[in-house]
C-alpha cells in the first residue's frame, strides 16, 4: 500500500513538473512573440530597411524623401507617405528615430513602407518654399509635386502593391489634401487630420478677420525664414519674438512694433500685414479648392479633429462641409475626440484637458488601433471592414463625455432651440416684449479682456475648456445666464449667434461665448466660443465702417460643437469686445489694424438689444 502511494505521488509530482514545464515554456514562447511586436530601435533596424532620394519634380527640383521598406520580401506592401514642412530628421541611412512613434507602430508591425518627404524648399529639398502655396498656380503646386512623388517611388522601389495613402497633421494634413486633389490613380486613402483649411477665416492666424496675435507670433519666427541659400538638415531659427510675460509684451508692442522688430526677416508676416482683408491672396490660399476636387474623384478619406482643437477646429469642420457640398455620397469617414491640436497622436492618453477629465481610458490608443488603422487596412491592403462604415462618424459629445456613432454630421433641417437675451441678464425662450432695452458696456483698449486666467506664459491649449470664473467682476462683458435644465439639451453642429448692437465708434470686435455652468457654479466650461471683427460683419472681403450709435444685426457662426447640457446645469452665453492677446486689440476705429499707432486705439461703448425689434439671441441646433 506505501509502496502504491509512494508510486502515485512520484506520477503526480511528474505530471505537475511536466505541466508547470509546458507551461513554463509556452509562457516563454509568449513572451518572445511579444517581444517581437514591441517596435523599438533594435527590431526596426532588424526588419526595415532605410533609403534616401532626391526625387526630381516635373520642374527639376529635387525633394528629400526617406524610405522605410520591410526586409521582408515574400509579399508585397502598402505605402503610407507624409510631406511635411516640419523636416524628416533624423537624416542619414542609420538613422531610424523617425518612426520610433506610437503613431507608428501598427504599420510597421503590419509590413507598410513608411515615406517621409520635406517638402520644397525645406531642409534638405530644393526650391523655395511657400506657405500654403496656392494650387494651380505657376505650373507646379504641392498636388504636382505628390503625384511626381508617388510616380517616381513606384518606379523605384520594391516589393510594393501600387497602393498608396497619405496622412498627416496640422500643416502636414494640409499637404495630405493637396496630395488627395493630385487625383494620382495609386492614391487609394488619405487622412487628413486637423488640415490647414482656410488661415484667413477660421484657422491658425485669424478668426473672421480677426488676428491670431499669440499663435502667428510664436509660430512664424521658426518656420519662415528668409533668403536660403541651399537645402539644409537645419533651418535658421530667431531668437523668440515675445520676450518676458507674454501679457506685458502684447501690452506694450502693437502689431506696427512688432512688424518693425521683426525688419522684414519673415515675409510672409510681412505679406499678410499687406493683406488685412479677405482678397484674392489669401482666397487663392484656401484649400477649398483641393477638397473639391477630392470630392469630385472620391478618394476615400478619414478625416480627423480635435473638438478642441485652438489651432485647426475650423479646418477640420470646414473641410467636411465643403466635401458634403459637392458630393453629399463622398466617402468621407470623420472622427472628432475631445482632443486638443494632434493629441490623439501623441504618447499620453489624450483623455483629459487642462481640469477636464472626459474618460479614464486612453481615447488616443483607442483612436489608433479602432479607427486609424483599420481605415487604412482596408484601402491600402483590401482587408477589415475599415473601422467606420462608409460615410460613418465618430463624435465626442462632452458634457455626458461620451462617443456617439453617426451616418452623417447633422448640418441641416435641425430642431433649433432658440434663448433671448433679457434686461435681466437671462436666456428666455421667449423674447422680451420692451419697445426698448438694451445693456452695455466700454471695450477699452488699454484694459483687454483677457481669454484665459494665466495670460503670462504660452497660450494654453486648455483655454477651449476652460472655466470662465475667473472673469467674474469684469465689467466690460455681458453674461445671460439661462435657468436650471430640466432635461438634457445635447447640441449638434453650429451654434448662430444673432446681435443687435450698437457702438460709439467705427468698428469693434464681437466675442461670443457659449459655456456650460455646473448646478453647483463650482465650474463654468467654455464650450465654444469666437470672434468677428466688425468691420467684416457683412463681408470678409468687403470691410465696412459702422456709423456711430446706429443699431445693425450682426451674425456669428460658431465651429461646430457636440456637447450635452445636463439637467441641472445651466447656458450661460458672453459678449464681449476683446479676447486678449489671443487675437490682436481692435483700434476701434475704422483704420488697418496692422498699421495703427498707439494713439489710434480708443475706448467705445457697446450696446446690445433685447427688445422687441432687436431680439439679440443664441441659436442652438439640437440632436435630431
Amino acid at each position: 500500500m506505501n509502496r502504491y502511494i509512494h508510486t502515485l505521488a512520484i506520477l503526480l509530482s511528474l505530471l505537475i513538473f511536466s505541466s508547470v514545464t509546458m507551461q513554463a515554456k509556452e509562457k516563454r514562447a509568449e513572451d518572445e512573440a511579444q517581444s517581437v511586436e514591441v517596435v523599438d530601435a533594435r527590431w526596426l533596424k532588424a526588419n526595415y530597411a532605410k533609403a534616401e532620394y532626391m526625387i526630381p519634380m516635373r520642374d527639376g527640383v529635387k525633394l528629400y524623401t526617406a524610405v522605410f521598406a520591410p526586409k521582408d520580401k515574400r509579399t508585397k506592401h502598402p505605402v503610407l507617405f507624409t510631406r511635411t514642412p516640419y523636416g524628416s530628421h533624423p537624416y542619414g541611412k542609420k538613422q531610424f528615430d523617425l518612426c520610433l512613434k506610437p503613431i507608428y507602430e501598427n504599420y510597421l508591425r503590419a509590413g507598410y513602407i513608411l515615406v517621409f518627404q520635406d517638402v520644397r524648399g525645406r531642409f534638405l529639398s530644393e526650391g523655395e518654399f511657400v506657405n500654403v502655396r496656392p494650387m494651380g498656380e505657376g505650373g507646379v503646386d504641392e498636388s504636382t509635386d505628390a503625384y511626381d512623388s508617388v510616380e517616381w517611388l513606384l518606379r523605384k522601389i520594391k516589393h510594393h502593391n501600387g497602393r498608396v495613402g497619405f496622412y498627416g497633421c496640422s500643416y502636414d494634413g494640409f499637404y495630405t489634401l493637396m496630395a488627395g486633389a493630385s487625383a494620382h490613380p495609386s492614391i487609394k486613402a488619405i487622412s487628413p487630420q486637423a488640415p490647414i483649411f482656410d488661415w484667413y477665416v477660421g484657422d491658425d492666424f485669424h478668426h473672421n478677420g480677426a488676428f491670431a496675435l499669440m499663435d502667428a507670433a510664436s509660430f512664424l519666427p521658426n518656420f519662415g525664414e528668409a533668403g536660403r541659400e541651399k537645402p539644409s538638415p537645419d533651418v535658421a531659427v530667431f531668437e523668440p519674438l515675445v520676450q518676458g510675460k507674454q501679457w506685458d509684451f502684447f501690452m506694450k508692442n502693437r502689431i506696427t512694433d512688432i512688424t518693425t522688430k521683426l525688419s522684414g526677416r519673415i515675409p510672409f508676416w510681412d505679406e499678410m500685414m499687406d493683406h488685412p482683408d479677405y482678397d484674392a491672396w489669401w482666397q487663392s490660399r484656401s484649400s477649398r479648392k483641393a477638397v473639391e476636387k477630392i470630392a469630385r474623384t472620391d478618394v476615400p478619406m478619414l478625416l480627423v479633429g480635435g473638438m478642441y482643437d485652438a489651432e485647426d477646429s475650423y479646418g477640420t469642420w470646414a473641410t467636411y462641409h465643403a466635401m458634403r457640398a459637392v458630393n453629399p455620397d463622398a466617402d468621407c469617414r470623420f472622427v472628432v475626440g475631445p482632443w486638443a491640436h494632434g493629441a490623439w497622436r501623441g504618447n499620453d492618453a489624450a483623455n483629459s484637458l487642462g481640469d477636464v477629465v472626459f474618460s479614464e481610458d486612453s481615447l488616443s490608443t483607442f483612436y489608433r488601433d479602432e479607427v486609424e488603422f483599420p481605415f487604412f487596412e482596408k484601402f491600402l491592403r483590401e482587408e477589415g471592414d475599415g473601422g467606420l462604415s462608409e460615410a460613418g462618424g465618430l463624435i465626442f459629445f462632452g458634457g455626458e463625455n461620451c462617443w456617439r456613432e453617426m451616418s452623417e454630421w447633422p448640418a441641416v433641417s435641425q430642431e433649433q432651440k432658440i434663448l433671448y437675451f433679457t434686461e435681466e441678464g437671462t436666456l428666455a425662450d421667449e423674447a422680451s416684449d420692451y419697445s426698448s432695452s438694451y445693456s452695455s458696456y466700454i471695450s477699452d483698449p488699454q484694459n483687454p479682456v483677457p481669454y484665459y486666467h494665466d495670460v503670462d506664459n504660452k497660450r494654453a491649449s486648455a483655454y477651449m475648456v476652460s472655466s470662465q470664473a475667473f472673469l467674474q467682476g469684469r465689467e466690460d462683458l455681458l453674461e445671460f445666464v439661462s435657468a436650471p435644465l430640466v432635461e438634457d439639451v445635447t447640441v449638434v453642429g453650429v451654434i448662430k449667434a444673432h446681435l443687435f448692437a450698437s457702438i460709439s465708434t467705427s468698428d469693434a470686435d464681437f466675442v461670443v461665448k457659449v459655456i456650460d455652468v455646473g448646478p453647483e457654479g463650482e465650474y463654468e466650461m467654455l464650450v465654444r466660443g469666437d470672434i468677428l471683427r466688425g468691420r467684416y460683419r457683412n463681408s470678409l472681403s468687403e470691410p465696412k465702417p459702422f456709423t456711430p450709435n446706429q443699431i445693425e444685426e450682426i451674425s456669428l457662426s460658431l465651429v461646430d460643437v457636440a456637447h450635452t447640457f445636463m439637467a441641472g446645469h445651466r447656458i450661460k452665453v458672453q459678449v464681449q469686445s476683446s479676447w486678449f492677446p489671443l487675437f490682436d486689440m481692435n483700434p476701434q476705429q475704422f483704420v488697418d489694424p496692422y498699421k495703427a499707432k498707439a494713439s489710434d486705439f480708443i475706448p467705445s461703448q457697446v450696446k446690445i438689444y433685447h427688445d422687441k425689434e432687436h431680439t439679440s439671441r443664441i441659436e442652438l441646433p439640437l440632436m435630431k
